[in-house]
């Protein structure tokens, strides 16, 4: 009877898993709702306001109505931006590089999907944009209104673009833009003080974004304000930690800030060698600032002063943010954020890479990439197996000692570790290699969440490996017209990983109790639930490893039977013990 209760409260135990996994994953990391640009709206907010001091480039001020994306876009006097990774437009009115689409990523898997939208005007629902401009003598000059006057373009490697605009106090300004063949942008802000006496000057830039389109932070991954302070990166702060305190930033010099999400990237990188001040700030509605002013500069009448910032707006590509990082740019490769284990999973996607070019395919290269470490990983199994088959080969002589010294557990101890030493056992043996592989398998797994190479990646049926399984058993394959939510998505993948963590649990037979042996009977199924809504690249992978160590297993306990048959020995004494105590 007590037996049937603890199975019973196992079975609830676990559904309670199932549905506190899903219900959790919702509520600490939430997906953003898709923002619907409709005539009532709310109305986002906007970056342009008046200067509230020397060191600060002001507050937000609500904006008058939503902005049609299309419609922003279309405006005459923008100039377009056509380098070979980047396309869009820069917006002369408020000096805004505002239109930013990348050429080499696709919106989704569709065969008519456009480019991935990085930038986007103020008011639109996918608000997103980099502004320059200046304070001069403790005031803003320059805001969202200020129009400025272009030459050159359209910008490309090669094609510069120049914004030029006179303030009434009689100073110049310019802003040249460069750009380069990936996602890197230099912007000269340079103010040649015309006027009759000295002005005090600060050159601005900041990204502007609205959160309600940003991916959740995960973690395992990173997602929302990010900077390097110090010659460090911060990942502390969340959208909520920064609207809960309206300002934040890092300690230490700065070097860059942005915003980050999942595979897409924004960052000002201030010049080198020049002081800058860096911060986040929430201006509401759901509205973010990354900040960087630089210090102020006293330039005297007839003279020039020049500032440098870099921006990066593209796609989290680990070799191009890792040449970045060697070119100067401080840090810039852990923008992505790889954690402890960066000198394991920086190899394996490099390996990774190399053989999705040989196979042609990534599902395919996650197949032989998980085959490469397992077999670099089996010398270990082997020593695991043999220190295992060690400690059963004295384990007889073991309970001798222990029925001979049941009274004196120092003595006991004392001829234990002498028959370890004579027998030449050591009993962490075991214990060691499962702990050298936890680390390398789970850069593994890390590094197919982080690598934006599995990104809408074919594979057999699935059209993209970083999304979920799309063969869900619950819509027929696809063929009744619903999407089953979260963890009832059960596809293909997801009971082949039930099956074959249930296979290698019966490969193990391990004297348990009964009920611990029905729970961990049930436990692969738990998972199969707890698993479906993971990237379908993340179960192959799985599968794959599960496949694996069938295989090792057979193997091992081939060449190790006495393990086997002692292991199925200890579970049959322990099942007939059960029976006659019941």
């Amino acid at each position: 009877m007590e037996n049937q209760r603890n199975l019973l409260l196992a079975v609830v135990l676990c559904g309670l898993l199932i549905l506190g996994w899903d219900a959790g994953m919702k509520y600490f990391y939430p997906q953003p709702e898709t923002p619907v640009a409709e005539a009532g709206a709310t109305p986002a907010a906007t970056a342009s306001a008046p200067a509230a001091g020397a060191t600060d480039i002001g507050a937000a001020a609500p904006s008058a109505r939503p902005v049609d994306l299309a419609r922003s876009l279309a405006t005459a006097s923008r100039v377009k931006i056509s380098a070979p990774r980047l396309a869009g437009s820069i917006n002369p009115v408020g000096a805004r590089i505002d239109d930013v689409t990348l050429t080499d990523y696709r919106e989704s898997t569709k065969q008519d999907a456009g480019p991935v939208r990085l930038f986007a005007p103020e008011g639109t629902p996918d608000q997103y944009f980099a502004e320059f401009g200046f304070l001069v003598d403790g005031k803003r000059v320059t805001d969202a209104k200020t129009v400025w006057q272009t030459s050159g373009g359209p910008l490309a490697p090669g094609k510069p673009v120049t914004l030029t605009h006179t303030t009434a106090g009689g100073q110049e300004l310019a802003i040249r833009f460069t750009i380069d063949a990936n996602y890197l942008l230099t912007v000269e802000q340079a103010v040649a003080n015309t006027g009759t006496g000295a002005a005090v000057v600060q050159p601005y830039a900041l990204v502007n974004r609205n959160s309600a389109n940003a991916d959740p932070s995960q973690w395992i991954n990173h997602s929302g304000p990010i900077g390097a302070f110090g010659d460090a990166v911060n990942y502390d702060y969340n959208y909520d930690d920064v609207e809960e305190a309206g300002r934040a930033t890092g300690e230490g010099n700065l070097d860059w800030i942005g915003f980050t999400d999942h595979y897409w990237m924004s960052a000002l990188v201030p010049q080198d060698k020049v002081q800058a001040n860096g911060e986040f700030r929430s201006i509401g509605n759901s509205l973010f600032r990354a900040d960087v002013i630089y210090q102020p500069v006293t330039v005297a009448a007839g003279e020039k002063v020049t500032r440098a910032t870099r921006l990066y707006a593209g796609a989290k590509e680990s070799q191009l943010l890792d040449s970045y990082q060697d070119a100067g740019i401080s840090q810039f490769g852990l923008a992505i954020s790889w954690g402890w284990f960066r000198w394991f999973e920086k190899p394996m996607l490099a390996l990774l890479r190399i053989l999705n070019d040989f196979a042609g395919n990534f599902g395919v290269a996650i197949i032989l990439l998980t085959l490469i470490v397992r077999g670099l990983m089996f010398p270990i199994a082997q020593k695991q197996f043999a220190s295992m088959a060690a400690m059963k080969a004295v384990q007889p002589k073991m309970k001798a000692i222990q029925e001979r010294y049941a009274d004196d557990k120092q003595k006991q101890q004392q001829e234990i570790m002498a028959l370890y030493k004579k027998e030449g056992v050591n009993p962490l043996a075991g214990c060691l290699p499962l702990l050298i592989q936890i680390p390398i398998f789970f850069a593994l797994y890390k590094v197919l969440i982080l690598a934006i190479e599995m990104r809408h990646e074919k594979f057999l049926y699935i059209a993209d490996l970083s999304a979920p399984d799309p063969a869900k058993i619950l819509n027929l394959f696809g063929v009744l017209p619903f999407d089953p939510p979260g963890f009832l998505g059960i596809g293909i993948l997801a009971v082949l990983l039930g099956i074959t963590m249930w296979l290698t649990f019966r490969m193990n037979p391990t004297a348990m109790d009964p009920i611990q042996q029905q729970i961990f009977s049930i436990m692969p199924w738990i998972l199969m639930f707890v698993m479906a809504p993971f990237a379908a690249g993340l179960l192959l992978y799985w599968v794959t490893s599960n496949v694996l160590t069938l295989a090792q297993q057979t193997y091992l306990y081939s060449r190790h039977p006495q393990l086997k048959a002692q292991a199925e020995k200890d579970k049959a004494d322990k099942e007939r013990a059960a029976g006659a105590g019941s």
